[in-house]
């Protein structure tokens, strides 16, 4: 049937299609008589039945079609920004983090370069030196000073008597700068020391910070003690 104000009328089309029940055909033929017959939407009352289902929506706390839907929280501005500037702080810290353990590398092959070729002075004398390392943490003063004047040979003597393991391993760091040296395998004396005899030319001068920790069969090392002495040259 040809669509005229009469079948509009009739067959309730403006109602069917405000409620998008009339078919898609159906829709386009009462768009396009819409668009060639734009006086007939007057006399149809199409404005009186926009503004009946504009009440139905605000009635029934719907928005209206073209109000703008809420962003996501993710999508407002204000969240960007927290995670852009989050996003900011992550990489300065990586990238200060990453720098930092490039400088730690470098002061570590600085030292050992420097170990490597530091020039070996005969030792003059040669001192025994009984030391008791901490058991509570690391320490934070030399507890003895070797060189001086005339290079000695250091013989340490560190007591560890009261610990459980036979085996240990001693690692030397130079204080804020890094790893000096590494003795593993290390076992006990009869009187429950730890020995090292050290040239005190062998090191540059400085504080050194020593790590004493207990192996067990499988090689597994857990801290027992700790201690620090100073070169001087």
């Amino acid at each position: 049937m040809q669509m005229d104000a009469a079948f509009i009328q009739q067959n309730q089309i403006i109602e069917r299609y405000l409620t998008g029940k009339l078919p898609l055909k159906g829709a386009q033929e009462f768009e396009r008589y819409c668009r060639e017959h734009p006086e007939t939407l007057t006399s149809l009352g199409m404005a009186d039945h926009i503004n009946a289902a504009l009440r139905l929506l605000d009635a029934s706390g719907e928005p209206e079609p073209w109000a703008q839907k809420p962003l996501p929280f993710y999508q407002k501005p204000l969240a960007i920004a927290v995670v852009a500037a989050l996003a900011g702080t992550l990489l300065i810290a990586s990238l200060m983090l990453l720098t930092a353990g490039e400088q730690k590398d470098q002061q570590i092959a600085v030292l050992t370069k420097d170990a490597q070729t530091q020039i070996l002075l005969p030792a003059k004398s040669t001192r025994p030196i009984v030391v008791q390392p901490s058991r509570n943490g690391p320490v934070s003063r030399s507890m003895v000073t070797i060189g001086g004047k005339d290079t000695e040979m250091a013989d340490f003597k560190f007591d560890v008597s009261w610990s459980t393991y036979d085996n240990f391993r001693i690692a030397v760091d130079r204080v804020d700068q890094g790893r000096v040296a590494v003795f593993t395998n290390l076992a006990r004396d009869s009187n429950g020391h730890l020995r090292i005899a050290l040239n005190s030319s062998a090191i540059g001068p400085g504080d050194y910070d020593l790590t004493f920790e207990g192996l067990d069969w499988r090689g597994n090392a857990a801290p027992q003690a700790w201690a620090r002495f100073t070169v001087a040259h």
